[in-house]
């Protein structure tokens, strides 16, 4: 759907729906009277409306597709995003010497530098007790990223796998693969603070735990 359509549909297609056909706009002496005439009139009045909603409903699954595909492109920017915190604590980032290290680390801001000029916000709808257990949830994730120990960090990331497990009556397939055969300890303050957010904050949580693990599964296996 782009410019030209939407202008075409909105702009053209609303205005032919409120033009009258040339006898019909002739004048009030020539108009017409009777059954018939308030009959047409009723028709065209509902076929218009018709047109209306078809347009409006072709709006609404554009403005729905549009926010889907952002919240796609702000997962990409929390995992490159998470993914710069993670790679600062790295182990062969620590094993360089201190000039190597400095390069890395400016490298590394240079980056982050660039990530920083996109800003995306989807406003999802909630009350100050779920933006409060949103906070405190992003606090926990960003506080286990920053551990500076792969694998303690993933035994943390399984915990809080886990409570979303159980917090959910059925998971998706993508929640099954990443998590281990066996599911183990639930991180219980994790899982209460969850059951505060918003459906789909806890979705969104549990993508972007889902993201780490599988990262910090490969950083504990090449290691």
């Amino acid at each position: 759907m782009n410019k030209d359509y939407l202008k075409g549909m909105v702009g053209g297609d609303l205005l032919a729906s409120n033009q009258l056909p040339e006898e019909e706009t002739r004048g009030e002496t020539c108009a017409i009277t009777g059954p018939n005439s308030e009959s047409r009139a009723l028709e065209k009045r509902a076929n218009a409306n018709a047109k209306f909603v078809s347009i409006m409903d072709q709006l609404d699954a554009g403005v729905e597709k549009f926010r889907k595909d952002a919240l796609n492109l702000q997962e990409i920017r929390d995992y490159l995003l998470m993914s710069m915190d993670l790679i600062k604590g790295n182990e062969m980032l620590q094993n360089m010497n201190e000039e190597e290290r400095e390069e890395s680390m400016l490298y590394i801001q240079r980056v982050s530098s660039r990530l920083a000029t996109v800003e995306l916000n989807v406003q999802t709808l909630r009350d100050p007790s779920q933006e409060e257990s949103l906070s405190q949830i992003n606090a926990q994730i960003d506080t286990m990223i920053k551990l500076g120990d792969p694998v303690m960090s993933r035994q943390r990331c399984q915990m809080y796998l886990n409570a979303c497990c159980s917090s959910s009556a059925g998971l998706t397939e993508d929640l099954d693969a990443a998590l281990e055969s066996d599911v183990g300890p639930i991180d219980k303050k994790f899982e209460s603070v969850l059951l505060g957010c918003t459906l789909d904050d806890q979705k969104n949580i549990k993508k972007r735990l889902v993201a780490l693990f599988r990262y910090l599964k490969k950083q504990t296996v090449s290691t």
